[in-house]
């Protein structure tokens, strides 16, 4: 059973002492893949059974998010007496894709986050206010408390509620860390500007769900909206339920730092070749010690890309650049291939919008874009919105205005994350 102690990080160590770890845990995470995994040993039989390095790790199969949910059942590699928690993610297909959680997988969720939290400089003296839910089978929530607590900090779990109850609780002047998503993060930044409460005393934003940071690691609109209210907190997190290892930005705030045993990560060309640090491809992901449901090379959909020189923080891993976009988001619109983001970022540094969201819909090879837009402050015209977004992306696309309510149930309504792309195109 693995052992998940804080007190010596492996990424801090020598790259022999990594390199000789990493493998270590390769070949006892494939082993495990091959003795308990229903669908690993189907993928795994024609394979010899031998130690591998970890520059072998592409002799590996792949798997996606298309396997997962065709074949789900077959992934868990636990008895059900052995499985703690559930949760369900939507896989490609839309049919709910189940996610097992053994007592040691949520050791090894708690260990994860604390070493993120470490890494981020927060410590036992911290107070941390927890802005994210725990219920709905959100397993980044209950990641993030598990985190807290074990790294001995103070957590107050108040969830998705109202600007009022978090500013009484800030008022109070005992918190000192906030997780949260950073959008919403940025509305609470503005409410307690509003209010003249004073919200010095927390140094750092733990962002979760949106990426902060652009292709050249300077801060997206929105990452300097936040550094506004809160300056040199912010700190930026990235990952999801399948691979149950997080991407924590470390003090120097230049990349995200996988804890080196937990998890070995490639990035990915089209043709899954992997590519050197600096190309941008798919962030493919093997979690170590990982009990019930342990993937092998798992295809997040997610591109981003590998920065090259070493971390000032002396941590001798791999460092994640920000989630550029979906592979499955990608827009082609009359000759242009971007992200939603392209969008995203020009609406973020209008102060008068509320919300937005865009959904993207067509068959034939470009695609149609309409943008809904809600505003607190002016309007579609004299927020010269069409000219901004012009002026960034070089295409005229659809605009809508929407209500605050109607723009808030759209990105809020429907998933435990704001979820702003839509995607009506026909297969």
């Amino acid at each position: 059973m693995p052992s998940f102690s804080l007190e010596n990080d492996l990424s801090l160590q020598s790259a022999a002492t990594i390199r000789t770890e990493q493998e270590r845990l390769l070949n006892e995470h494939v082993a495990y893949c091959r003795r308990h995994s229903p669908y690993y040993r189907r993928l795994l039989a024609g394979l010899p059974e031998r130690a591998l390095r970890l520059e072998e790790l592409p002799l590996l199969p792949l798997t996606s998010k298309g396997d997962l949910a065709e074949h789900n059942d077959d992934f868990i590699a636990a008895p059900q007496r052995a499985i703690a928690d559930i949760c369900f993610t939507s896989g490609t297909t839309g049919r709910p894709c189940r996610i097992a959680y053994t007592t040691s997988d949520l050791e090894r969720l708690a260990y994860n986050d604390a070493r993120g939290f470490l890494a981020a400089g927060l410590s036992a003296d911290d107070t941390v206010l927890m802005t994210c839910t725990m219920d709905r089978c959100f397993i980044a929530g209950l990641a993030y408390y598990l985190g807290v607590v074990k790294i001995g900090a103070a957590a107050v779990r108040n969830g998705l509620t109202s600007m009022e109850s978090h500013a009484e609780i800030i008022r109070d002047g005992q918190i000192t860390a906030i997780v949260g998503v950073p959008s919403f993060l940025a509305k609470l930044g503005h409410y307690l500007q509003d209010k003249g409460i004073d919200a010095s005393g927390i140094r750092h934003l733990i962002c979760i769900g949106e990426p902060l940071r652009t292709r050249a690691m300077g801060l997206t609109p929105l990452g300097e909206k936040l550094e506004s209210y809160w300056p040199g907190a912010v700190y930026s997190t990235y990952a999801s339920s399948e691979i149950v290892t997080s991407f924590t930005e470390c003090a120097g705030r230049c990349g995200g730092h996988p804890p080196a045993d937990l998890a070995l990560v490639e990035i990915l060309d089209d043709a899954g070749q992997p590519l050197p640090p600096g190309r941008e491809g798919e962030v493919t992901v093997t979690p170590l010690q990982v009990t019930g449901m342990p993937l092998l090379r798992f295809r997040t959909g997610d591109i981003s890309f590998q920065l090259a020189a070493d971390c000032p923080c002396g941590r001798r891993t791999l460092r994640l650049g920000p989630i550029l976009g979906r592979k499955a988001q990608m827009l082609k619109v009359r000759g242009t291939t971007l992200f939603p983001s392209a969008f995203f970022h020009v609406l973020d540094q209008i102060d008068g919008v509320d919300n937005y969201y865009l959904e993207v819909s067509g068959q034939a090879l470009s695609d149609e874009i309409d943008l809904y837009i809600s505003f607190h402050a002016g309007d579609m015209d004299s927020l010269r919105i069409e000219d901004a977004l012009f002026a960034s992306t070089r295409l005229h696309v659809n605009l809508h205005s929407v209500s605050c309510t109607e723009a808030r149930q759209k990105v809020f309504g429907s998933s435990r994350k704001p979820v702003r792309f839509f995607d009506l195109r026909q297969p």
